[in-house]
């Protein structure tokens, strides 16, 4: 007899973290696999939450989060984007936002479309909640356009997952490629996730968010990507008032609230400079998109910290065992997708480090 729920066989273990298990192994590895800033959180942010922790804010806040929090996500996307957030709550992490909107609004047997390739958690998310992932091809350009999404849609399609920048190919897409999907969404009265984690890290493009351009947009971002803030969990939501407050209900019963001392600290984070971040993370991107498309088929990445090349035999799991026999540390495009052609690469990492793992990998894909 099992004791497992029924819903445990529609997830698997997170190949991301094999991976990460698998580096904790090696000795001193090439290490291109982690999807986390190698910058620490500002030190005005870190004394913030000291002096919070010693004032002793360490209590629960209410569900929906402090209001100074909820107000400032608001303002910086008003200076940004010129278009304020509305019913927004504070939750723990994007991962967190994302698991209630999700719980929110999708039943069993409703379709939700996203890009292939994917973040890891969209696919099995929908699965885990009764719903159903349908995965958008978007090879071999990355890009979610309104014609590939209309193919997909059926009378049951609820829901369309919108990233980007995107984990794991780091291609974006510009306020009227964004706007196109949304006029896609109303046409077909769809619901919108938009997870805007890593709008700050854009190289070339104007920033751009679909928040304002269709009444039905669920907004998710967080502190884990531009405040390195990852062990920290803060993320919050806007959107449609009956589904942020659905989002507040369930909260109360899963997460509680985010963590107090962080939410304060998180203020400060949302009005940071990020200009000297943004210098040093577009050098590394042009340093690995240099080191790479010597050897392999790969698009440049506008925005986030990930590359995604494409290997010459199309066999991308192969491909990464071999990586980590020579010591290189990556992840399978499988993990992302419906496909094995590709690998992800995270540049979130010390030039030096980026150069080494740039040549193995040339190396080894030059042998096959």
């Amino acid at each position: 007899m099992s004791f497992l729920a029924d819903r445990m066989s529609k997830i698997d273990a997170s190949g991301i973290r094999k991976v990460f298990a698998l580096a904790a192994q090696m000795k001193n590895p090439i290490n291109l696999s982690i999807g986390q800033p190698d910058y620490d959180v500002d030190e005005i942010c870190k004394d913030e939450a000291v002096r919070q922790i010693r004032a002793g804010f360490n209590s629960y806040t209410q569900t929906w989060g402090i209001q100074e929090l909820r107000d400032a996500a608001s303002e910086y996307y008003e200076t940004k984007f010129g278009v304020p957030l509305h019913n927004v709550m504070v939750t723990s992490g994007v991962s967190g936002g994302l698991f209630l909107a999700l719980m929110a609004s999708i039943n069993p047997g409703d379709e939700v479309l996203c890009a292939d390739p994917y973040f890891v958690m969209y696919k099995h998310l929908v699965n885990l909640l009764g719903g159903i992932s349908v995965p958008v091809d978007t090879y071999p350009d990355f890009k979610l356009t309104p014609e590939r999404v209309e193919r997909a849609i059926t009378p049951r399609t609820k829901l369309l997952l919108v990233n980007s920048p995107s984990n794991p190919t780091g291609v974006c897409m510009d306020k009227t490629e964004l706007a196109a999907l949304a006029e896609v969404a109303r046409k077909h009265k769809l619901l919108v996730i938009t997870d805007e984690i890593y709008e700050s890290l854009l190289y070339d493009d104007v920033p751009a968010s679909m928040v304002g351009m269709y009444e039905n947009i669920i907004c998710l971002n967080g502190f884990s990507k531009n405040a390195a803030m990852t062990g920290w969990r803060v993320g919050y939501a806007a959107g449609p008032e009956d589904v942020i407050q659905s989002m507040n209900t369930l909260q109360q019963y899963t997460f509680v609230c985010a963590p107090s001392f962080a939410q304060k600290a998180a203020v400060l984070a949302l009005k940071a400079d990020m200009t000297e971040k943004l210098v040093a993370y577009r050098k590394k991107r042009d340093l690995v998109y240099e080191g790479l498309s010597k050897a392999f088929n790969v698009t440049k990445p506008g925005g986030a910290f990930y590359i995604f090349p494409e290997v010459p035999d199309g066999d991308g799991d192969a491909f990464v065992r071999l990586a980590i026999e020579n010591n290189v540390l990556i992840i399978p495009g499988s993990v992302f997708s419906e496909r094995k052609s590709n690998f992800r690469i995270s540049f979130a990492a010390p030039d030096h480090t980026i150069r080494q793992g740039c040549e193995v990998l040339c190396r080894l894909a030059e042998k096959r």
